[in-house]
């Protein structure tokens, strides 16, 4: 099993980002971090890096839920998005897949919030 959805674009790496976060917005998620890396370590190590940039996301209805369910399930909230260009100039979007991620957690009250999560994030990496 794969840790994360992903699909490569042909299109201006600003451009994926904003559509990255609509599409985000209409799954119910909301951005609430964001981490250009490519800026940071530029600032951190003097180094350059590609344009990368991590989204954390978050759907407060399933997170709320997924928080009842397993306290300490916030050490792996928010979803993160990424979105980076790659050698050739294309830019790809990859997100978590919730249900690997919760493979290391031993709570199966969590498998149907980790599948409605991946659904939306599969429909988001798709509409991209």
């Amino acid at each position: 099993m794969s840790y994360h959805f992903s699909r490569t674009i042909d299109a201006p790496f600003d451009a994926v980002v904003a559509r990255v976060i609509a599409a985000l917005k209409t799954e119910g998620f909301g951005v609430l971090t964001d981490i250009d890396v490519s800026a940071t370590m530029k600032a951190k190590l003097g180094e350059d890096f590609r344009p990368y940039r991590i989204l954390g996301a978050c759907n407060p209805k399933l997170a709320f839920h997924a928080l009842q369910v397993e306290d300490k399930i916030g050490t792996m909230l928010p979803c993160n998005v990424i979105v980076q260009q790659t050698p050739d100039g294309a830019v790809e979007v990859s997100a978590v897949d919730p249900a690997a991620s919760m493979q290391a957690v031993d709570n199966p009250a969590l498998a149907p919030v980790a599948k409605e999560v991946g659904g939306k994030l599969q429909r988001v990496i798709d509409a991209v």
